[in-house]
């Protein structure tokens, strides 16, 4: 129900980006921005989840309206498919202002952000997504009409070339990014609201099911739910992702209501685990700990093994194996974590050390 865009850093990768073909990737592909923009909240109440930033959002929102002026620039970040689109959306639909979506990467001039600032209207919410990935010159041009809502805008070139200033109107910018840390301090500092999109709780994606499950007319049961909110990863993306396979094994292979059972055997065609793991995930758990008995082990070799590109193996499964506590990254390579032996149901074949110790020179 709550949504966003990639995490790619560069054009060409978006384009070939492994997580898009994933059924458990947090990149939204041409279907899911289809149905996204249908169960899409359209207000704050509707909104799951998130509740200090919906708390803190809301007062932000009702004191600028209050005041009859523009709200604050606001700036989120957190992981793809937690709900910064939807949230920029919701700010625009709460303040009565028409929205202007554009990216980081479209923005590689100066000249091209000036002319997306030249035509806003007053008031006017322009979101800005991937916002680290903006060019450089186009970022210190943002600067000056974050803050005082001015561009100056280059004619000519060389020593012949003039300044000439442009006001702009007030507007509200709303960056998103999942990368908070590539923000240069000047930029994060013009935001006068900043918030931190987290992972959601299984009980919250429950009622993102529950409420994506109405609009789409599939009967679904609280055990039903519960089985697809727990193999979503915290992420809404994905569990509505999950919630439409699962509607289309329960039609053909079922009555077309989901329960437990059927989410279950739908999720398992799908190579879904209990935990969320898809195939590449547990590819690379299982080379970890069948061929290099638990690592460490260098993240090139353990790419080969599994048959990916470095990038794929870093980059798309890695991130969901440490935060589940399966897979730890050492100074001296990758190490899988007890965890990770019991969910694969298999037994170390000696002692782990998380640290990357080995046996000394004699085996001892």
């Amino acid at each position: 129900m709550n949504w966003d865009d990639t995490s790619d850093e560069t054009a060409p990768e978006r384009l070939a980006d492994p997580a898009a073909e994933r059924l458990v990737g947090s990149v939204a592909d041409g279907e899911d921005q289809a149905v996204e923009a249908a169960l899409r909240p359209k207000d704050l109440g509707e909104f799951i989840g998130q509740e200090k930033v919906r708390e803190q959002l809301d007062l932000v929102l009702r004191a600028a309206r209050a005041r009859g002026a523009t709200a604050d620039h606001v700036l989120l970040s957190g992981a793809p498919g937690l709900g910064k689109t939807t949230l920029s959306m919701i700010i625009a639909a709460e303040m009565g202002a028409p929205i202007r979506i554009t990216s980081g990467p479209a923005i590689q001039h100066a000249g091209d952000l000036a002319a997306i600032l030249s035509s806003l209207q007053e008031g006017e919410v322009l979101f800005l997504d991937e916002i680290h990935r903006m060019s450089r010159p186009a970022e210190e041009m943002l600067y000056m009409a974050m803050e005082d809502f001015r561009v100056d805008v280059i004619v000519g070139k060389g020593p012949g070339a003039t300044a000439i200033p442009l006001e702009l109107p007030p507007f509200t910018l709303v960056g998103a990014t999942t990368r908070a840390g590539l923000l240069p301090p000047p930029l994060r500092d013009r935001f006068g609201f900043t918030a931190h999109m987290e992972f959601y709780e299984p009980g919250e994606l429950q009622r993102v099911i529950h409420r994506s499950a109405d609009l789409l007319d599939v009967a679904i049961d609280p055990a039903g739910a519960a089985e697809i909110a727990g193999r979503s990863r915290g992420t809404p993306r994905i569990a509505n992702r999950l919630l439409r396979r699962v509607r289309d094994y329960a039609q053909v292979k079922a009555d077309g209501n989901v329960t437990r059972e059927i989410a279950a055997a739908a999720l398992k065609v799908y190579e879904v685990d209990e935990r969320g793991l898809d195939r590449l995930d547990r590819a690379v758990l299982e080379a970890l700990l069948k061929l290099f008995a638990g690592g460490p082990v260098g993240l090139s070799t353990l790419a080969v093994a599994v048959g990916e590109e470095r990038e794929t193996v870093e980059e798309v499964a890695e991130p969901f194996l440490v935060r589940e506590g399966l897979l730890a990254r050492t100074p001296r390579g990758r190490v899988a974590t007890p965890a990770a032996w019991t969910h694969l149901g298999l037994t170390p074949s000696r002692p782990q050390a998380l640290g990357g110790g080995q046996p000394d020179l004699f085996g001892t």
